[in-house]
């Protein structure tokens, strides 16, 4: 299995588990994102920040899960495709198709460019 699949694969876990902090791990210190929820450039963000996006994050969504379709390496990269779900205590749900590219550096995840429609319907 290729390290950098395998390190993908472990940070989703994590992410399933509702692990944040295990899940902030994957990620260098002040690693770079780029999320439409950020924003249209990439920004700096600590694993304390990280951690803490997505313990509000299950606060809004209890079982929030990701469901990874696949995963391509390309040299220090993987490419990701996911579908997002969640329910909101008001019985109300969502399923987000995602896709993203992961670049790994010394077996932590250094730049996560996640691409996903954030237009409100």
């Amino acid at each position: 299995v290729d390290t950098n699949v395998a390190i993908v694969q472990s940070m989703f876990d994590a992410f399933n588990a509702h692990d944040w902090e295990k899940m902030a791990a994957h990620y260098a210190e002040n690693a770079e994102y780029l999320d439409p929820a950020y924003g249209k450039s990439y920004v700096k963000k600590s694993r304390a920040e990280i951690a803490s996006k997505y313990k509000e994050m299950e606060a809004m969504f209890p079982d929030i899960h990701d469901e990874l379709k696949g995963l391509y390496p390309s040299g220090n990269k993987v490419f990701v495709e996911f579908v997002a779900t969640g329910t909101a205590p008001d019985g109300s749900t969502f399923s987000l198709p995602i896709g993203g590219v992961l670049t790994i550096e010394n077996g932590l995840i250094v730049r996560d460019a996640t691409y996903y429609d954030n237009s409100q319907e």
